[in-house]
């Protein structure tokens, strides 16, 4: 492109910037608050190549360059840690359908307050905080809890869930599960509900069962709506939240519970390495950005879809 085409476009901007000047002003505060905290805390990205002291602040501490990057990937617990947390995050992923298909079963229910009321049951734990729900978690589970008393009713000897370190993944990934999946779902119900009514008739009348429209109309409609949400979600496999994880944990079960989100709090809270933890921050940023260009690479290659 000419430089004077692009002078021309610039200047067509500009023009339909000052026509519709109060747009722009109603969009200025957000644009505001993502500079300040988005943003403006990325300044604070170059402590993870510093020896930082809060003495000397950032531009007086001491440059070290990928020293600490060095000392994470040589460090005895990496190949620990990486694995617990993407035992943990892999296992996630794996049951991302389940939202896809819940919703399809809303969609597929033909008595309006039946639905209404499934839906509430499964939205209801999203608006439990993650102290409430490890709560809940541990008194079902616990030693005491019911499920054990049900075990012990059927014969079987009491198990203790919450220290087996074989056993954390699966409660931390089917709590999650439980709390999160009637939302999740959402994002694919309003997807369905944009389905042409006219594909539906035409497959029906072509003899397509329920389950044929489902797997020939529905899927194909919402396909968009699904690779993007699953590419945003491989964009943040290591960004495994702390949390639950950290209320979840116990002295027994840290053999699969200490991952790197719990990690950098070990460090960089309580052991105030701030420079060390904020290098491992940045190593997460790092490979979860990459993930996410890989696997858009791969989704426009196989379906054209793609966040870009």
């Amino acid at each position: 492109m000419t430089k004077s085409g692009t002078a021309g476009r610039f200047l067509r901007g500009c023009k339909r910037a000052l026509t519709h000047w109060q747009l722009y002003v109603l969009i200025l505060p957000a644009i505001i608050y993502v500079g300040i905290f988005n943003y403006g805390p990325m300044y604070g990205v170059q402590i993870a190549f510093r020896d930082f002291r809060p003495t000397l602040g950032i531009w007086g501490s001491e440059w070290v360059g990928l020293a600490h990057f060095r000392r994470f990937v040589t460090f005895p617990d990496f190949w620990p840690l990486l694995r617990n947390t993407l035992r943990i995050t892999v296992y996630q992923l794996i049951l991302y359908p389940l939202p896809i298909i819940l919703a399809i079963l809303f969609n597929e229910m033909r008595s309006q307050a039946f639905k209404r009321t499934v839906q509430m049951v499964t939205y209801a734990p999203y608006f439990l905080s993650v102290v409430i729900l490890v709560s809940l978690v541990r008194l079902f589970f616990g030693t005491d809890g019911p499920i054990n008393t049900m075990l012990e009713s059927m014969g079987f000897a009491r198990v203790m869930f919450m220290q087996r370190a074989d056993i954390f993944p699966h409660l931390f990934v089917w709590s999650g599960v439980w709390q999160n999946l009637g939302w999740g779902s959402i994002i694919f119900i309003a997807a369905l509900a944009g389905v042409s009514p006219e594909l539906i008739e035409a497959a029906k009348i072509d003899g397509a069962t329920r389950v044929r429209v489902i797997w020939h109309v529905h899927l194909p409609s919402i396909m968009p709506t699904i690779i993007i949400t699953f590419i945003l979600n491989v964009g943040g496999l290591l960004a495994l939240g702390f949390e639950r994880v950290f209320l979840m944990q116990t002295p027994l079960n840290l053999a699969t519970s200490r991952v790197i989100a719990t990690y950098v709090y070990e460090i960089g809270i309580m052991g105030a390495q701030w420079s060390f933890s904020a290098s491992i921050g940045l190593f997460n940023n790092i490979v979860n950005i990459i993930l996410l260009f890989i696997v858009n690479y791969a989704a426009r290659k196989v379906s054209n879809i793609g966040l870009w």
